[in-house]
């Protein structure tokens, strides 16, 4: 048993210069795993030793070995299992820097029949939270200066170690604080879209409900459809977050049967024309017939919704679709000329919530799930959904998906 601890002093100079790398080698270590492989290729040239294990202590307060290398005589045969998990449990109980000398020749006939095991504790700030352990097949002993350079690199070891466990804290942190602050802004944003139309309807009901005035039948008709609109609109919202959580899960079914596209395709621009009588939608050499496995509602659902962002944020812009066959695919090209999304935005658009930031137009408003929904439901069909824009000149939105989907 060694009780004194390591000074620096005593070290060679070539012993010195590993050590200095090795710090070098924590410092810059961004993947704990490749840096005590490097840490090991260091020590092998001034330490000599043919196995090595890492054992840290769990939560239950048993040690697990985290990184091992058989790197000399211990790359062979039953020598491999010689971990020297005992002198790990002894070094991390005594606290102390700790030899033994196992002799198993009447067994093995060869030199790793002699083990020599030094195990040192690995101290995490105030806690031992583990021990290393040097193995040597057949010797020599471990010498004192030897023991201590290998208690310098257990102390680096054990720095790398604690540094690794620091930035996990700290990304913990930081994912809650994010977390927090997505739970906020989700919160914020949903009490608002739901206080909206429902502001509106219990606005226009109270209205019409005071005994002190008397509305004529047209006024009374424009507050009704003004709540019917507005219930429709709280309707969308309460589908949109409950699709986009199953969707999420994972739970939301696809009923999958042959559908006409062009079929598909002409019932939403119907539909997208009698909510914006000003839209115009064109369709560019439509592919008659053309028919697909899908899901004919949850594909509507995508349509609908690319088109109603035309008609909310590119409004009295003409819409162009263009359907193309290619080999086993059809593309969906959906392109309107709008004031455009810029270009650091466009991939994060179809994230959950996401909403571009800046808008001035007040009476456009939205959850920031339809287009997750879309990326969703179109994934679901093996499909691909994209865009592109340029500011000024429009936004275009294209969908790949497959003829026939998997059974």
């Amino acid at each position: 048993m060694l009780q004194e601890p390591a000074k620096p002093g005593n070290l060679q100079p070539k012993e010195l210069e590993a050590v200095y790398a090795i710090s070098s080698a924590v410092i810059r270590a961004v993947n704990t795993d490749d840096a005590l492989d490097e840490i090991i290729n260091l020590t092998r040239p001034v330490f000599i030793f043919d196995n090595i294990v890492l054992y840290q202590q769990r939560s239950d307060k048993n040690l697990e070995p985290i990184h091992a290398r058989a790197i000399g005589r211990g790359r062979f045969l039953e020598a491999d299992l010689a971990w020297g998990e005992s002198t790990a449990y002894e070094a991390h109980q005594i606290n102390q820097t700790l030899i033994r000398v196992e002799d198993l020749t009447d067994v093995i006939n060869d030199r790793t029949g002699i083990r020599h095991y030094l195990g040192i504790p690995l101290r995490l700030g105030e806690e031992i939270s583990g021990a290393l352990v040097f193995i040597r097949f057949g010797g020599p002993p471990y010498l004192p200066d030897q023991i201590q350079l290998a208690e310098f690199i257990t102390l680096h070891i054990a720095q790398l170690l604690e540094r690794h466990q620091l930035v996990e804290r700290i990304a913990i942190l930081e994912a809650r604080r994010r977390l927090d602050n997505l739970q906020d802004d989700f919160i914020a944003m949903i009490s608002h879209e739901l206080l909206t139309p429902l502001g509106f309807i219990k606005g226009y009901v109270t209205t019409l409900l005071r005994e002190d005035t008397f509305w004529d039948e047209k006024s009374r008709r424009e507050f009704l459809n003004i709540i019917n609109d507005e219930s429709d609109r709280l309707r969308e919202l309460i589908d949109n977050l409950m699709d986009s959580s199953r969707l999420q899960a994972g739970t939301l079914e696809m009923n999958f049967q042959s559908v006409r596209l062009d079929t598909l395709l002409q019932d939403a621009s119907v539909r997208a024309r009698s909510r914006d009588e000003n839209m115009k939608v064109y369709f560019n050499q439509p592919i008659k017939g053309l028919q697909i496995s899908a899901d004919a509602t949850r594909l509507s659902q995508v349509l609908d919704n690319i088109l109603g962002n035309a008609s909310k944020y590119a409004p009295n812009s003409p819409i162009k679709i263009t359907v193309e066959r290619i080999d086993n695919k059809v593309s969906i090209v959906i392109k309107d000329r709008g004031p455009g999304i810029p270009s650091d935005h466009l991939e994060q658009i179809f994230q959950r919530f996401y909403r571009l930031p800046g808008n001035t137009n007040t009476s456009v408003c939205g959850s920031g799930l339809g287009l997750y929904i879309c990326r969703k439901i179109i994934e679901a069909h093996n499909g691909e959904i994209s865009a592109q824009s340029s500011l000024g000149q429009g936004t275009t939105f294209n969908i790949i998906l497959p003829c026939e989907q998997p059974s």
